[in-house]
């Protein structure tokens, strides 16, 4: 469902992406997990483009796209296989919850403002927030700002939903929430690639855990493999830290 190859990404001197190399089979939930500057959220933009790597290419559903290409045409189209949720929610201020959701279907897909009404709803009530569907949000919760983001996501059918740290903006308190809504997503069988330092999460919820380290894939495994017996002396140290911060 998805192929990365060959990515390479740098900024000036500092080298991001160093060659990641990864492939998503179809119903997959694949958790990325690594410290802070790996390239874990320059990877998911990658694969959408929302950032050009350097080297390398993308393909959806075996639809590829070079790094190098400069087709916007070709990106779109893309693009539109995937679908984001962001840390910062990124809803837009000034629409209600229905609203932003409705938002790209009318944009981008073209679909006429009755028929985007009612599958913005069906996908509100999805993630539990059919009650909140005409509120602004600045009237909702940290949480329920990113429920709407992933009804926003959803609605939009992508072949693969990326998630960037979806709980790190979040008060303590309202993680789990957002956690249980996406694990509903996740059981429902679509692709999905989930950035997140979420250790307990990504061990009940990824059929897959890839840890980056320094621009690469460090190591790649089933949760149980990854989380609870690690190989590489790099991912055994951070995982140390997670589970016994302070030591």
């Amino acid at each position: 469902m998805l192929s990365i190859r060959g990515i390479y990404k740098h900024f000036g001197e500092n080298n991001v992406l160093n060659g990641v190399d990864i492939e998503v089979k179809k119903g997959e939930v694949v958790v990325i997990l690594g410290p802070s500057g790996s390239g874990k959220t320059t990877l998911l933009r990658c694969i959408n483009f929302l950032e050009h790597a350097d080297e390398g290419s993308v393909a959806v559903d075996h639809f590829e796209v070079d790094a190098h290409e400069k087709n916007k045409k070709k990106i779109i189209a893309l693009r539109r296989k995937t679908a984001m949720v962001f840390q910062q929610y990124n809803l837009f201020r000034n629409r209600t919850a229905l609203e932003n959701v409705m938002e790209g279907l009318m944009i981008v897909r073209k679909i006429d403002r009755a028929n985007a009404r009612e599958l913005a709803e069906k996908a509100l009530d999805s993630v539990g927030m059919k009650e909140k569907e005409d509120f602004y949000p600045a009237q909702l919760s940290g949480g329920q700002q990113q429920r709407v983001g992933i009804a926003r996501a959803l609605v939009m059918e992508p072949e693969v939903l990326l998630f960037d740290e979806p709980t790190s903006a979040l008060d303590p308190e309202l993680v789990g929430e957002v956690l249980q809504c996406i694990g509903r997503v996740a059981r429902t069988g679509i692709t999905m690639v989930i950035v997140t330092h979420e250790i307990a999460f990504a061990r009940e919820v990824a059929t897959r855990v890839i840890f980056m380290e320094g621009g690469v894939v460090v190591e790649d495994g089933a949760p149980e493999q990854v989380i609870d017996h690690p190989q590489n002396p790099r991912t055994r140290e951070f995982l140390s830290r997670i589970n016994q911060p302070g030591k």
